[in-house]
């Protein structure tokens, strides 16, 4: 069928006007790019706060949240959000929120971003990628006066780590009104987790206040590196997240009879340590025999009395466990519980498993997967559907809304180390990605 230039025009002028930018806007972007060597300087930049005494940016950043170091990274990246023209604020969790308005009024607005906070000994691109790149994308949209329908709102979430205080994701916990009874009242390192809270600049006797209703964003998009070695084996340059895991973990505790080393037979030993080897290969074989993607470690071990010449009494480690489904959990840890029955005969010494937390996994939207297939497509890159064995801020914000995540290969799937690294070149193209997908999502109806 042949339209006439009348009837063109007179079907441009019923369109909504916002359709009608949003439909320029759509044809034109995939021009625009992130400017890769600011991203550069500015990741280089934040790994200064953290960073080993005398060491270079390959020694990688200890910024525990709620640190001296992560207070001070803070205080650089809102500097950078004001030199981006955004106006940052922290909400009583101590997220940090810019907000660029959009056009289209009431509509709700994209969410994007992700930490800044390290493990200690940790890398430079876990978190800071996506923060840095979600500053930088609403700079590139103002240097080119481009206006988007929905409002955008950048976020540096708070403690996504979890080191302190032992619970990961605060701030978008408490963004989702996920947050545990009594948890600002626990003490790490002789500090109440409320008054670290402020420290950063938040308000903890207003902590209600920082959740956010169901359906308040249009979409949350998340960059960051992969972690692990998928994207680098294979050479891709993008991973679409399928889902983030769910992560149960368990503290087994596994007692028997401290006895003197020289003196007690081994015939007449209780030994708490051997039982916990045992367990702990028991958890490799049965993770192992399972045909999946799941994965199961036991990453710390306390034994006590910890001396050379007594055998050990009682032994307490973690045991954790991690797939896309929780129903392939549960069966993993009824499993684990038969065998450490069958050890504690073995050894005379009693195991008890007891749940420690539960952080439940999520399901990227397939609306969302689509926008961030179709940004990789005009981009020219090559994409690979994958799950995120880690966990993410994205998974807190899936009980509210429509979650994505773009991933970026790690340099030998090496990640929570000074060695971790993504190259200059996907730390571009990933910032390229995120920009595209933001605007992809806004001119698409996330929800069909």
């Amino acid at each position: 069928m042949i339209v006439s230039r009348r009837q063109f025009l007179e079907a441009a002028s019923a369109m909504p006007a916002a359709a009608m930018i949003g439909s320029a806007m759509s044809a034109r972007s995939p021009d625009l790019r992130t400017e890769h060597a600011r991203l550069r300087r500015q990741l280089e930049d934040l790994s200064q706060f953290g960073r080993p005494a005398g060491g270079a940016f390959r020694d990688g950043v200890s910024r525990i949240g709620f640190s001296e170091a992560d207070v001070s990274a803070r205080a650089y990246v809102m500097r950078i959000m004001r030199e981006s023209g955004l106006a940052p604020s922290i909400d009583p969790a101590g997220n940090i929120f810019a907000r660029r308005e959009g056009i289209q009024p009431g509509l709700p607005s994209i969410l994007f971003g992700s930490h800044i906070d390290s493990v200690p000994n940790g890398g430079n691109f876990d978190g800071p990628l996506g923060s840095l790149a979600a500053i930088e994308v609403v700079r590139v949209l103002d240097a080119h006066d481009v206006r988007t329908q929905h409002p955008l709102e950048v976020v540096v979430w708070a403690n996504e780590e979890g080191v302190a205080y032992g619970k990961p994701l605060f701030g978008s916990r408490a963004t989702a009104g996920q947050l545990f009874e009594g948890e600002l009242d626990e003490v790490w390192n002789g500090v109440r987790k409320a008054d670290a809270v402020r420290a950063i600049g938040g308000d903890p006797d207003r902590i209600t206040a920082a959740r956010r209703a169901e359906a308040s964003f249009h979409c949350y998009i998340e960059l960051h590196i992969e972690q692990g070695g998928t994207l680098d084996r294979t050479q891709i340059p993008v991973g679409i997240v399928e889902g983030i895991v769910t992560i149960d973990r368990y503290e087994a505790t596994v007692t028997g009879l401290a006895n003197h080393a020289g003196t007690t037979a081994m015939t007449d030993r209780r030994d708490a340590l051997v039982a916990a080897s045992h367990l702990t290969l028991a958890v490799n074989e049965i993770v192992r025999d399972q045909a999946g993607r799941h994965v199961g470690t036991v990453g710390r071990q306390d034994v006590v009395p910890n001396a050379p010449n007594v055998v050990p009494g009682v032994v307490r480690q973690t045991i954790e466990l991690r797939d896309l489904s929780s129903a392939t959990l549960v069966r993993l840890a009824a499993a684990i519980r038969e065998r450490a029955r069958h050890i504690a005969d073995l050894t005379g010494c009693e195991i008890a498993i007891t749940p420690l937390s539960h952080n439940e996994g999520a399901a990227a939207s397939p609306a969302v997967r689509r926008v961030i297939g179709d940004a990789a497509e005009r981009l020219a890159l090559s994409s690979h559907s994958l799950p995120s064995g880690a966990g993410h801020d994205a998974q807190s914000m899936a009980s509210l809304g429509p979650i994505g995540m773009i991933f970026v290969p790690s340099v030998g799937g090496i990640s929570h180390s000074p060695q971790e690294l993504t190259s200059w070149e996907h730390c571009g193209i990933g910032a390229d990605v995120l920009l595209q997908a933001v605007l992809g999502a806004d001119v698409s109806d996330i929800r069909a």
